[in-house]
């Protein structure tokens, strides 16, 4: 018999464009055989689950449940495929604890921590994984950007403490005019801001996933902004300013320097599902720095997960068979 999967989808960010491309892709490549897939559009006017024929109907929030021509569906599993609020930041995993229903990707606990940048940054830094210097801005108490001239070197990553996607990320070289306005560009994305030195060396980007209990490393990307563009923001993402180089050519012993602090950032912060992390492998100190942890990376047919997957000889469909397999397993 069938399982009935929910996609939830859409969101209550910028970050909705990118969700609906991920969901799509998704969509296409869960296995019909399996699973009864019902796309649920989660947006401020709603949960709603539109039907082939045109029509839409409301998801019943009390049991997260849906009706159809007279017939109550409930659902086996959730597949989140929504990037920002309230799909990675923890909101809708905590919902679903609370309902029993089984989801793929990390709990809520995690999802709330990663999605916050510094807290992220300080727990990773806290295991002896390495971090760059950075401080937080808050909105509200924020008066000037003497504290990042006299604590930080430069140059300097400014970009919203919570969120994805590069959105509001700017580069800043040197003191100027343009540390206020990328500030100001940050803090119309988010109340905080983090400030982060920039580590010199080559960024490369890896997925993670558990299953049957086993820590899975997919092939390593090496990603490269084009001339233009001397880091991997929206624009870099995902409208083709980057090279995103997979199977990554590097030595192996930097690769498994690479691989083994992305296992130590999985374990550390009790992920699930699929992550993505992104590193700067520093080769002056010969170690990788963590930057990030995606716990809903992109799954877009541009998007680096999907690149990984199949570089390891596996096809989505298996792929997402397997995160699907792995949330029930988290419930046992």
């Amino acid at each position: 018999m069938k399982q009935n999967i929910a996609l939830v989808t859409g969101g209550l960010s910028g970050e909705a464009i990118i969700s609906y491309k991920s969901a799509d892709t998704i969509g296409k490549n869960l296995d019909k055989e399996l699973f009864n897939v019902y796309k649920i559009d989660v947006n401020a006017e709603g949960w709603w689950y539109d039907m082939p024929d045109g029509r839409k109907t409301e998801i019943d929030k009390n049991d997260f449940s849906l009706s159809l021509d007279n017939q109550k569906i409930n659902f086996d599993a959730v597949f989140i495929g929504m990037h920002g609020t309230p799909g990675e930041d923890g909101k809708l995993q905590g919902y679903f604890d609370m309902l029993k229903i089984p989801y793929t990707g990390c709990d809520a606990a995690t999802s709330s921590l990663t999605f916050n940048k510094r807290y992220a940054v300080a727990v990773a830094g806290m295991a002896g994984i390495a971090v760059a210097k950075s401080i937080i801005l808050i909105k509200d108490n924020f008066e000037s950007p003497d504290e990042i001239v006299n604590t930080l070197k430069f140059p300097v990553f400014i970009k919203p403490n919570n969120g994805g996607s590069s959105i509001g990320m700017s580069k800043v070289n040197k003191p100027s005019d343009e540390l206020g306005h990328a500030i100001e560009k940050a803090f119309k994305e988010d109340n905080q801001v983090l400030v982060e030195e920039m580590i010199n060396g080559r960024e490369f980007t890896v997925g993670v996933f558990k299953s049957k209990g086993n820590i899975i490393v997919l092939p390593l990307t090496e990603v490269k902004a084009h001339g233009d563009k001397d880091f991997f923001d929206f624009e870099a993402k995902y409208y083709g300013k980057s090279d995103e180089i997979t199977p990554a050519i590097v030595d192996e012993n930097i690769a498994e320097k690479v691989r083994e602090a992305a296992k130590k950032v999985y374990n550390v912060f009790n992920c699930g599902g699929v992550v993505r992390i992104d590193f700067i492998y520093n080769e002056e100190e010969g170690r990788p720095y963590m930057l990030e942890v995606n716990t809903i990376p992109g799954q877009t047919e541009a998007s680096i997960i999907p690149q990984q997957v199949h570089t390891m000889g596996w096809n989505l469909k298996e792929f997402y068979t397997k995160l699907i397999e792995d949330s029930f397993n988290k419930k046992k």
